[in-house]
């Protein structure tokens, strides 16, 4: 990753951490609503909560990134009115493949779907497997690995992000981008049609 000078970083322009230079997937660097206005009457807003749904189709999204790791973001405040404090996503790896390195402010736990993986906290490696929940803890630098070089790795991830940006807990950060290649068995992989 290119470095920031001190000409850039005087000018303004994110330097290294600020999800760039390097773009990866468009959400790192599209506008997105991290927490909305809560605006109106209180029947209008609590009857507005009502009349939500409150089951969603994971097939109604689409996976983003690759080809090592994709992403499918679902519950998240820029998606739904019913979700304010909560995001939730389904991640993808491709057998041996690996996400980015980074770290935030908030926790998240991490149900394991499919396959068997392992993460990097702060150092240390953790493995886990269908059927596990792994925790990341606050202000944790982490990685996400898929152990297995024949299957996929699929997890549901759960975490109060929106409370935290709200309290302007916003610090995050990219260390390593996700690979933009991969082995022939990587670069092939979609993730699962079912989800």
């Amino acid at each position: 990753m290119a470095e920031a000078t001190t000409e850039t970083a005087a000018a303004g322009a994110p330097g290294e951490g600020h999800n760039r230079p390097e773009v990866v997937w468009d959400r790192w660097v599209k506008k997105r609503t991290f927490v909305r206005a809560l605006e109106g009457t209180y029947g209008d807003l609590q009857q507005g909560l009502l009349d939500q749904p409150r089951v969603y189709s994971t097939k109604s999204y689409e996976w983003k990134g690759g080809p090592q790791f994709w992403d499918k973001p679902m519950v998240n405040p820029q998606r739904m009115d019913i979700a304010q404090s909560i995001e939730t996503h389904l991640g993808a790896f491709a057998p041996n493949g690996y996400g980015q390195k980074h770290g935030h402010m908030n926790s998240a736990v991490f149900y394991i779907l499919h396959g068997r993986g392992y993460d990097v906290h702060d150092g240390e490696r953790l493995d886990a497997e269908a059927g596990d929940v792994m925790i990341v803890e606050n202000g944790c630098v982490h990685q996400h690995f898929n152990a297995d070089p024949e299957e996929e790795f699929v997890v549901l991830v759960m975490k109060a992000k929106p409370l935290f940006l709200f309290m302007h807990m916003i610090f995050q950060k990219t260390v390593k981008l996700p690979p933009a290649e991969g082995d022939a068995k990587q670069m092939d992989y979609t993730p699962p049609s079912y989800l």
